[in-house]
């Protein structure tokens, strides 16, 4: 059974960490909704590379979870919470594609490699690399 969230005691109490299938699977809608205007099942499916029951399973998942909201034609919208959610991995994907395409990964490589870093980098790296990138591109502006 498709599970979009497991939980883990952060010492601090319990909090929710997304599973790196379904930031796949939201970064994807995000990614079809701002190409295609509107998000079908079919259509992850196909952008994902999955059986289209896998789909349907995940997004029972991700409607009862709150992620996102399906009409009457099967149209699939992020909520603001699946909106959050899949920004945030879209960020962590194109920022760290920047960086490695930076340092001379070619372009294919830097994205595919994005793809598997984005779900496992903390978000103490991440902010520092996001940093870094900011300040070279703030470098090469004022040169």
């Amino acid at each position: 059974m498709f599970s979009p969230v497991i939980n883990f005691d952060d010492n601090e109490g319990i909090r929710m960490q997304i599973k790196e299938s379904a930031e796949n699977y939201l970064e994807a809608i995000h990614m079809l909704h701002k190409k295609n205007g509107h998000v079908r099942s079919i259509d992850i499916a196909t952008e994902l590379s999955v059986s289209k029951p896998s789909v349907s399973v995940a997004m029972k998942a991700f409607r009862e979870e709150g992620y996102i909201l399906v009409d009457e034609d099967g149209g699939i919208t992020l909520t603001e919470r699946g909106l959050k959610v899949a920004r945030r991995v879209y960020e962590r994907h194109q920022v760290i594609a920047d960086f490695l395409i930076a340092i001379g990964v070619d372009e294919e490589t830097a994205y595919a490699d994005s793809c598997k870093i984005e779900h496992d980098i903390s978000d103490i790296s991440f902010e520092k690399l996001k940093n870094y990138i900011d300040a070279r591109k703030m470098d090469s502006r004022e040169a």
